[in-house]
């Protein structure tokens, strides 16, 4: 009885085997989801029954998987390439400043409510290969623990943009989380006295994530490269 409750668990199981051998995400996912159903006795039908009935129920999970199937398809025919030789044509930029460049611009749409995918579906295909395309135009052979860092500081910006700025749009889902929290702790706020409080909050965060970015750059470039023999 109890083997037959841990085959339920293969689908996690392939999920952390399959980041560990650093295989496509969307594909591991959809293996999970497939291997998952089978096991549980949910079988593909019932699979198909359980995303059809959550995509009526909630359109925006359709959209997003609708966006990672489109950047998917892009980045496989080609788009990381693009966006790398893009960079390679501006001169003197550095891995910090489109990073830091992001990150003013992640916030700033957040504050909008826009998304643009996250870091499955816009950072990994487009922000990642330009600044790795911007240290590989200045080094002839980029260090891996470098590539490893800006990959780390890739998906911070995210982080840092959505997480900080969210707020500011009056009727976010966190905005609404934090009001009802502050309500449950007898607090009565409105949502506009939350993005006034959030805005200066919000500008500070991105200074202070721009500022890291551009001296953590040159910190690794000094840290990599300098002095090399």
């Amino acid at each position: 009885m109890e083997l037959v409750e841990l085959t339920k668990l293969l689908g996690i199981l392939i999920i952390i085997i399959g980041f560990a051998l650093k295989k496509d995400a969307i594909l591991i996912i959809v293996c999970s989801a497939i291997v998952t159903a089978l096991v549980g006795g949910l079988g593909i039908n019932g699979l198909l029954e359980v995303l059809g009935s959550s995509f009526v129920k909630n359109r925006s999970i359709a959209i997003f998987i609708i966006i990672i199937v489109v950047t998917a398809t892009l980045e496989r025919n080609g788009l990381k390439e693009v966006a790398k030789k893009l960079i390679s044509k501006v001169k003197n930029v550095s891995a910090g400043t489109i990073i830091g460049i992001y990150t003013v611009m992640r916030g700033f749409f957040s504050a909008l409510n826009i998304s643009f995918g996250g870091v499955a579906g816009f950072v990994k295909p487009i922000i990642l290969p330009m600044a790795i395309g911007s240290v590989e135009t200045k080094v002839k052979d980029a260090n891996d623990q470098h590539i490893e860092e800006i990959k780390g500081m890739c998906s911070s910006a995210e982080n840092i943009g959505n997480f900080f700025c969210n707020v500011v749009f009056i009727g976010s889902p966190g905005a609404l989380l934090v009001q009802s929290t502050l309500k449950d702790l007898g607090h009565e706020v409105t949502l506009v006295d939350l993005a006034k409080v959030e805005i200066p909050v919000a500008i500070t965060a991105l200074i202070l994530g721009v500022l890291f970015y551009y001296f953590k750059d040159k910190m690794l470039y000094k840290k990599y490269y300098t002095n090399k023999k």
